[in-house]
């Protein structure tokens, strides 16, 4: 009677009682419930973090580890097709000198190298579209196929369109597999040292181009040309096979979305100007690819001497790549990559204009090399500052097919203006360096860009710390276009 008396009372008051060992507690009326639910609030907010913790760590890039053998399996496999594809200048040199496929023009060679580079740039939406719908290996596959059929299928040409369909076409396709395949994958892997790791990667072209251009020309020499396509073919099959194997993406990880052509990306001026620097690189770039070798020929020098330029020249674009990547990561890759085309074009027009001997076009070709190939080393990583992660796949889908039309042409483009001025290639030389000089000016009205976006960025953190927005007088505000097309910063 007194406990029941003593719950009446209690209930009257609004309190609740509780007895523990013997001893009589008193807690206001639903105290408890609340305390158990904000206990279990608690505990789902620390779960929470913990999770999302996890997902952050798992999510953000490794900055090594195994994106180190990545690295080295993606510049194994560019060797073995952006590599072997530069080699084209000594079968070009060879066609042009022998008598191999009758009625052929060299216009028509011409656009067989050109095919090679542009086939591989046009299927990247299919690339890209495979890669979302079966995954990155099943891609590599199709593009390792594609490249060993084009070898053996060359091997067998009798006529021109033979190697249009084999050596330009089905070559193309696998290159850009394999390309598409593997391109968006060294920036997965790397945050801080993204563009060092994508110079080391887009090194391998220029170890390959290196390798290939003197096996090439040796091979024509001791084997013949079907079976130094035959012997290419298979190689390029067991190397790359192995690659696609030990290559992995982190496209889960990233969020990345393999949308093959977005074209809600050309309304942001900014791409529009990646795509104008792009351009004007390869008109530029696939001339001085291709004609080097060739170009030795018109001043005196012989078909081995042709090539050990040719070989240099890749030579330059191994050591100059990983240099350019590593210094973009700490005076800016928009810095970086427009200081290093404009170079590029300063060289052509400096040096190679004035190359008459032995000794100086080896020069430039090692000097000019450097800094050649400068596009393909920042591709990745510029496309990645400027669009981000997400819209990357897209973004180099879309680049990819904007390239097609100046590596198609450029090659044959060059020759032309070479047969106006009468085997002269003073005009071809003077159009590459311009060209180069034209894409490294586009790419400094995108660092403009860039510099004021990252002005907004920091003047909306400046106002979001301050508070209410108290402080939107006293943030920093975007400077003029042409302030920030002078100004001196990381960008």
């Amino acid at each position: 009677m007194a406990e029941k008396r003593r719950d009446d009372d209690a209930g009257e008051l609004g309190v609740e009682i509780h007895i523990n060992n013997g001893g009589t507690t008193a807690t206001p009326n639903g105290t408890l419930e609340k305390a158990e639910e904000e206990e279990e609030e608690d505990n789902d907010e620390e779960a929470t973090t913990v999770l999302c913790e996890q997902k952050t760590k798992e999510d953000e890039p490794p900055n090594g580890g195994y994106g180190w053998i990545c690295v080295a399996a993606i510049a194994t496999l560019n060797g073995h097709t952006w590599g072997l594809n530069s080699s084209y200048g000594v079968f070009l040199a060879h066609y042009l000198s022998h008598n191999i496929f009758p009625s052929a023009t060299p216009l028509q060679y011409a656009f067989v190298g050109g095919l090679s580079i542009s086939q591989a740039l046009i299927v990247s939406p299919v690339a890209t579209l495979t890669t979302r719908c079966f995954g990155t290996r099943t891609t590599l596959f199709i593009g390792v196929a594609l490249e060993t059929v084009s070898f053996i299928g060359a091997s067998f040409a009798s006529r021109i369109w033979h190697l249009f369909l084999t050596q330009g076409i089905c070559f193309g396709w696998g290159i850009g597999f394999l390309f598409v395949g593997s391109v968006g994958i060294t920036p997965q892997w790397f945050s801080t040292r993204r563009s060092l790791a994508n110079g080391c990667s887009a090194a391998g072209s220029g170890l390959g181009g290196l390798v290939y251009s003197l096996a090439a020309q040796a091979m024509i020499r001791s084997i013949g040309l079907p079976w130094a396509f035959r012997t290419l073919g298979l190689v390029a099959f067991v190397v790359n096979t192995v690659c696609a194997l030990l290559i992995r993406d982190r496209n889960q990880q990233v969020g990345s979305r393999q949308i093959g052509f977005d074209y809600r990306l050309f309304r942001k001026v900014q791409f529009v100007g990646l795509l104008a620097f792009g351009f004007l690189s390869m008109l530029g770039y696939v001339v001085l690819l291709f004609s080097l070798p060739n170009y030795a020929r018109t001043v005196g020098l012989s078909a081995q001497q042709g090539s050990v330029i040719g070989a240099t020249f890749n030579l330059g674009q191994a050591i100059g790549r990983p240099p350019i990547g590593y210094f973009s990561d700490s005076i800016g890759r928009l810095n970086m990559a427009s200081s290093m085309t404009f170079l590029s074009g300063l060289f052509c027009l400096v040096i190679w204009m004035f190359a008459k001997s032995f000794g100086v076009l080896v020069f430039y070709s090692l000097v000019g090399g450097m800094v050649a190939g400068t596009y393909w080393a920042v591709a990745g990583p510029i496309t990645t500052e400027v669009m981000g992660l997400k819209d990357l796949p897209s973004a180099l889908s879309i680049t990819w097919l904007v390239l097609v039309l100046p590596t198609t042409f450029s090659e044959a483009i060059g020759l032309e203006i070479v047969k106006f001025n009468g085997g002269s290639y003073t005009g071809a030389i003077m159009f590459t360096g311009w060209m180069y000089i034209g894409a490294a000016v586009f790419l400094w009205f995108v660092r403009a860009w860039k510099i004021g976006e990252d002005e907004e960025l920091a003047a909306g953190a400046e106002k979001n710390d301050d508070g209410s927005g108290a402080g939107a007088g006293t943030a920093k505000e975007k400077s003029p276009f042409m302030t920030r097309m002078f100004v001196i910063r990381k960008a």
